[in-house]
């Protein structure tokens, strides 16, 4: 009894604070996108970032190690959640399936990430796609992208009961998830958005899943867009 009433007493507290400092993350992230898109990873000390954020280096450091963090921290932080989602989702359906489903709902969380830091989604998307093409991040979003790729590879290893060092198979699906992701996030930015990123990661693993005929909904997945549109 004691211990409940506790807890439903604490609840709004820690939804608060929780609040607040996801708030300040983001406003962080937001800071580092805009300046590292203008003026180019080098000349932007965390004390800009900082600085833009209001808020002081110490306050970014308990967020955010280094700004490479920050410009990437949002991919990895939920490695951990889909990789988990991947070894247990849907018991008894194909990888490929499971796969289609995970990453769905990746993509609809980052896109629901970039709307939170305000504006237009897409145009924050071109902001980091700005930041991360600077050489002095070409390193760092390297090692990111085969640590993703590695934890989906492990995580379809475990499910599938068994291991990269024998059988291929977990890598190359893995290698494929990262390849759609990347490019219905690059066609995602590029139509500004017009049809959503979770739309577009379903139908490219639907189109996988259909031995990627030239005949396919993903080529004419514009053009639905416009049908929709003129029907209402």
């Amino acid at each position: 009894m004691t211990l409940t009433s506790s807890n439903t007493a604490d609840e709004p507290l820690v939804s608060r604070r929780e609040r607040k400092k996801l708030a300040t993350r983001r406003l962080l992230r937001r800071a580092a996108l805009q300046l590292i898109a203008e003026r180019g990873f080098e000349q932007v000390t965390v004390e800009d970032i900082a600085e833009a954020a209001d808020v002081s280096p110490r306050t970014f450091f308990n967020y955010f190690p280094s700004k490479e963090a920050a410009l990437f921290a949002a991919d990895t932080d939920r490695s951990a959640e889909v990789r988990e989602r991947i070894v247990h989702e849907a018991p008894g359906r194909p990888a490929l399936d499971v796969l289609r489903i995970v990453m769905a709902e990746e993509s609809r969380a980052v896109a629901e990430e970039f709307a939170a830091l305000g504006g237009d989604a897409t145009a924050w998307l071109s902001r980091m796609k700005v930041a991360r093409s600077d050489p002095h991040l070409g390193a760092a979003r390297t090692a990111q992208m085969a640590l993703i790729e590695r934890s989906i590879a492990e995580a379809l290893a475990e499910r599938l009961g068994t291991d990269l060092e024998h059988d291929p198979y977990p890598r190359l699906l893995a290698a494929i998830a990262v390849g759609v992701f990347r490019s219905s996030m690059s066609f995602w930015g590029d139509s500004g958005g017009t049809v959503p990123l979770h739309e577009l990661v379903d139908l490219a693993f639907a189109t996988l899943a259909d031995g990627l005929p030239e005949r396919t909904a993903l080529r004419h997945v514009m053009g639905n867009v416009t049908d929709r549109k003129e029907s209402h």
